[in-house]
């Protein structure tokens, strides 16, 4: 490809950027309806996912210490035995620990981010629904004074 090929089609792109769609853009439609996008989550959705969170956090987090006294208790035995694999092993459940203990801050993070998002919401909700009423009796008020 030249160069001036190369810069054809740079301008080329440029006249007819406006005519691409744009993600953070919807054109007006003389009034036509604004399509939504199609990702969609519900309360449920969001509370599952939350409680399948906090259950892989009390799950995983009772199982995994299961598992790392097994492999404590194996590696005590295979050093006691003259084995070096013994602290290979022993190695192995040090760095067992901090996977776990991430994994376990992930889900304990999740979970109560959504619990927070849902009361949040939950909060805004009512302080908007209370702003409306209050403007309604506002209007309420306007009216009245006007004799309708």
């Amino acid at each position: 490809m030249s160069w001036d090929e190369w810069e054809q089609l740079k301008a080329d792109a440029a006249k007819s950027r406006s005519a691409h769609t744009r993600i953070n853009h919807v054109p007006p439609d003389g009034g036509a309806p604004i399509p939504r996008g199609d990702l969609t989550v519900h309360d449920t959705d969001l509370a599952a996912i939350g409680k399948a969170a906090h259950d892989l956090f009390e799950d995983f987090g009772h199982y995994s210490d299961h598992a790392r006294m097994s492999s404590l208790k194996a590696a005590g035995g295979l050093t006691s035995e003259g084995f070096a694999i013994g602290a290979a092993l022993d190695h192995v459940a040090g760095h067992w620990v901090d996977q776990v203990q991430t994994l376990l801050d992930a889900c304990a993070h999740i979970s109560n981010h959504l619990r927070y998002t849902k009361n949040q919401h939950a909060a805004d909700e009512s302080y908007i629904s209370g702003t409306l009423s209050s403007i309604s009796q506002l209007d309420q008020g306007f009216d009245e004074r006007k004799g309708s």
